[in-house]
């Protein structure tokens, strides 16, 4: 029972509530890494579907694994492995977590969650975002961003190989410094999905009323 209220603890961190707003600092990008950051931009905006297994791993250091399937804009879905009782549902502007094991479902607008930001229609990583970190290590690249009116409600940290660029894991934290790390592994790009695997049918509604 523990080892599944963690796994709880770290999904529900991965849609980090909203909290006061907080003050944001830039990054400082030598004229290279803005570059390289720009590579990245249109990388993620040229990124429009993804499927891969997923390991995730909460606060308590407790890890739990699934596939995911991604589909720009606005569509997620995290399908946890048994016996784990969580689902996540992105489509139509909200994140929907259901836990099966306590019969709870939870509904976040997607403008209020840091995966929001990855799953926007276009990506830009300045204005309405902003860059806080960036590191350029071997093989590896590493980038933190906020929304920037809104840097409160937690950020995305993105991990991508470095040559060619490619998404291989992201890190959130909420606004208690609480963190949610995703690997990524057997990416695939590219295709199309079922557009069923975003839609979540509510077991507690009547006659399984399907939720957008």
């Amino acid at each position: 029972m523990k080892i599944l209220s963690g796994f709880a603890l770290g999904f529900a961190l991965l849609l980090a509530a909203p909290s006061a707003s907080a003050q944001v600092h830039a990054a400082v990008l030598s004229d290279s890494d803005q570059a390289v950051l720009g590579q990245v931009q249109a990388y993620l905006n040229g990124l429009r579907t993804l499927k891969a297994r997923f390991i995730q791993t909460a606060q308590d250091g407790k890890t739990t694994t699934g596939t995911m399937w991604l589909e720009r804009p606005g569509r997620m879905r995290f399908e946890y492995d048994k016996p784990s009782p969580l689902l996540l549902v992105a489509g139509h502007g909200v994140a929907i977590f259901r836990d099966n094991q306590l019969d709870q479902t939870n509904t976040l607008p997607l403008t209020q969650t840091p995966l929001g930001l990855l799953l926007a229609d276009t990506i830009t990583l300045t204005g309405p975002v902003t860059v806080t970190q960036f590191q350029r290590l071997p093989g590896l690249l590493r980038m933190t961003m906020v929304r920037t009116a809104q840097p409160g409600d937690g950020s995305l940290s993105l991990e991508l190989t470095a040559s060619p660029i490619g998404l291989v894991g992201w890190t959130v934290v909420d606004a208690e410094g609480r963190e949610t790390h995703i690997q990524l592994t057997g990416v695939t790009q590219g295709g199309s999905f079922d557009p069923s695997l975003f839609t979540f049918t509510d077991p507690d509604a009547a006659g399984g009323t399907q939720t957008p």
